[in-house]
């Protein structure tokens, strides 16, 4: 009993000791600050963020659609914002593009920032007097007293299994109009960033989702998470960098492009891949820079190949200063120039596929 109350003298002597500082003891943990986890987002979730956060932000903001209220969205993009701002903001409309198109287009020329949500752009075909003629022009016309700030967006290109009707690519449709400013984003950072400048730019802009990148998630960092991201218009990015050849893409054939650059590397083949993000402005600065690096240049696109993406993309190169680097001619990779079958096999084979894009790379380089 006696070594043992002599024990707990010891161990109380040595606990007072310490607190007086007369002797250190054991070492503390240091705090170190980590990089924050990225958030695994999906396209959908990113594009209902954006949404929010600038109904939030902008009072003027408000969204109208076909069963974008009520019933979330066909594709649940606006998911819970109807319980949120109510139906002043976010309004269900009749199934008549053109009619809704003309209310949203007039509403920003009176001063209001409408988002005009298109089930499907295939549908858009039905409002496209009210996109070009009356969204597009009137800046101009006015001579700049009538600002147009106004988002058509929704799904773009093919899907799957809906045959021709509805799986046409609108990039080069609207691209080709002066006025207009197209966005096409392929992962949740594009959506979420894209999605906002348009919002707050004060042109018109046509931002060209795709359906089936909807439910695909995406690693998303803190900086893109908050509040104040966004992905300015008019810029690309580059995704990979690489020596041997430039591949250039938007929307969901930028993920084949990165599919097929992963391939190739086993081959000795580094790939660049350049994510167009904005289709009008055209950041073609981007792309020369990079031809002038790895000396090929390779276009993919889901559209058709006649007045496409890629061949404005190749007019420009060989209009350019880049031209001079090419050791080959440019290939573009394209949807087959019919309209879209409905049986699933015809359709995989009107659409490029990573292997396309491997045959177009080999055959640029020769191997």
């Amino acid at each position: 009993m006696a070594a043992a109350a002599g024990t707990l003298r010891s161990l109380a002597r040595c606990s007072q000791l310490m607190v007086a500082g007369h002797f250190p003891g054991p070492p503390r943990r240091a705090l170190h600050a980590s990089v924050p986890a990225a958030a695994q987002v999906t396209v959908r979730d990113a594009l209902n963020q954006a949404l929010d956060e600038e109904l939030e932000r902008d009072e003027k903001v408000f969204l109208l659609g076909e069963e974008v209220a009520q019933y979330d969205g066909a594709y649940k993009i606006s998911r819970g914002l109807w319980k949120k701002y109510g139906d002043k903001r976010i309004i269900d409309t009749p199934i008549s593009e053109m009619g809704f198109t003309g209310i949203a287009v007039g509403a920003a020329m009176a001063g209001l920032r409408p988002i005009c949500e298109f089930m499907t752009f295939n549908f858009s075909m039905q409002a496209i007097d009210q996109i070009i003629n009356s969204a597009a022009k009137t800046y101009y016309m006015s001579a700049g007293l009538v600002p147009v700030p106004i988002v058509f967006r929704g799904p773009n290109g093919a899907s799957a299994g809906v045959a021709a009707q509805h799986s046409q690519c609108f990039a080069s449709w609207y691209g080709h109009c002066p006025g207009l400013k197209v966005v096409s984003p392929w992962n949740s950072e594009d959506a979420k960033g894209l999605l906002k400048s348009a919002i707050r730019d004060d042109n018109p802009v046509v931002m060209l989702e795709n359906e089936l990148m909807y439910g695909v998630p995406f690693e998303m960092s803190e900086e893109a998470l908050s509040k104040d991201f966004v992905v300015p218009i008019g810029k690309a990015k580059v995704e990979k960098q690489g020596t041997h050849l430039t591949l250039v893409a938007h929307s969901r054939l930028v993920g084949h492009c990165m599919e097929a650059a992963a391939v190739l590397v086993k081959d000795g083949v580094e790939c660049e891949v350049i994510n167009l993000r904005t289709i009008r402005p055209l950041d073609i600065d981007t792309v020369e820079a990079s031809v002038v690096k790895t000396n090929h240049l390779v276009t993919v696109e889901g559209g058709w190949p006649q007045f496409g993406v890629g061949a404005e993309i190749c007019a420009r190169i060989m209009e350019g200063p880049a031209f001079n680097h090419l050791d080959a001619p440019v290939v573009r990779v394209t949807g087959a120039d019919v309209p879209m079958p409905y049986a699933k096999t015809l359709e995989e084979n009107c659409l490029p596929q990573v292997k396309d894009i491997i045959l177009a790379v080999k055959k640029t380089l020769n191997i």
